[in-house]
């Protein structure tokens, strides 16, 4: 198989630009809809906002899904302080020292758009000494500078900022001549990226599915409940491509597709993981399988809502995870042969 990393790295640098954290994914989504539109793909928008995106097979009763989220972490506006700065509440997983003194963006329900540093509360150590780095990062002690000329809670709410709007972390996404992509929010845009690019190819080349094939783009994984309702209802086989945790005594890899056998909602169906095994040896494609005990996904959702599916869980190596996140183009065509591959495949 021969693929276009251009055009990969430019469905994934676009999908990266665009801030999306879990409740504010409107904008995405449309990008995603107009994505698939050039590429003629029939597609719906789910009443939670997720887009379901079909390709048809041979067989329309025994349908496959796979499922990749756009949501990422963020934050929202919890309290205006009175000297002006933004009392943040996360949205999604992530230790507070991992986003201290990153730029974000607040996106207001008025559509405007405002830029900001994430700050401690005390930030600095010629001010502060050991009380500055011995503070406890949890968001109480973490705030949103913005970049105003303000001093008060009246004037930033004369800006038209409000509680409840959105946090958007900068994504500072950087692609290296050695094949490295580093950025926030890789988990789950890099797999977003690779779905559509294999919608791509399987088009382009005119590749004839086996089974009806269903892509599911979801909006409210990192929270928690992204695939629990609206899968096409003759799902059976569910692939959720989220990402690998290569990292302290894991066997994932940065250059590999990783295969998870157990996270926190328990064991992935055995043949299922089987077939992808199988498929990765026949197709000599690298993969690592693990266990990530502190993990969940689409699937496990999915799972909880009650969906009578066989489930699996696959993706890149994304270290990191949950912070300034790393990955390399080996791994991300590694999980594009996979999934092209089982596509593909009876």
């Amino acid at each position: 198989m021969s693929y276009n990393e251009d055009k990969i790295k430019y469905y994934l640098k676009s999908i990266l630009s665009i801030s999306s954290p879990s409740g504010y994914t409107d904008k995405i989504m449309d990008y995603i809809k107009e994505e698939l539109d050039t590429l003629n793909i029939p597609h719906f928008t789910t009443n939670k906002g997720a887009v379901v995106a079909t390709l048809k097979g041979k067989n329309n009763d025994y349908q496959r899904t796979l499922s990749a989220h756009v949501d990422t972490l963020g934050a929202m506006v919890k309290k205006i302080n009175s000297t002006g700065s933004l009392a943040l509440d996360p949205i999604g997983g992530y230790m507070m020292n991992s986003i201290e003194g990153e730029n974000c963006t607040i996106e207001t329900v008025l559509g405007k758009i405002f830029t900001g540093t994430i700050q401690s509360t005390k930030p600095s150590v010629h001010i502060s000494g050991n009380d500055a780095r011995e503070l406890k990062r949890d968001s109480e002690n973490m705030e949103v500078i913005l970049d105003e000329k303000i001093s008060s809670k009246e004037e930033v709410e004369k800006l038209e900022i409000s509680v409840g709007d959105f946090i958007c972390f900068s994504a500072r996404t950087l692609f290296t001549e050695k094949g490295f992509i580093k950025s926030r929010h890789l988990d789950d845009k890099a797999s977003v990226a690779i779905l559509l690019y294999a919608i791509k190819y399987i088009v382009d080349n005119k590749i004839e599915l086996p089974y009806t094939t269903n892509i599911f783009i979801s909006n409210y994984e990192e929270v928690g409940h992204g695939a629990s309702a609206s899968l096409p209802e003759n799902t059976k086989e569910f692939l959720s491509v989220d990402m690998g945790c290569p990292g302290l005594d894991q066997n994932s890899s940065e250059y590999s597709v990783c295969i998870c056998a157990k996270d926190s909602s328990g064991p992935y169906d055995l043949g299922l993981r089987k077939k992808l095994t199988e498929i990765c040896k026949k197709e000599n494609i690298d993969y690592k399988i693990d266990v990530y005990p502190h993990y969940g996904s689409d699937a496990s959702a999915a799972l909880r809502a009650g969906y009578d599916i066989k489930t699996a869980l696959i993706g890149a190596g994304i270290f990191a995870s949950h912070g300034y996140e790393r990955t390399h183009m080996d791994s991300i065509l590694c999980t594009l042969k996979l999934i092209i591959s089982y596509c593909s495949q009876e």
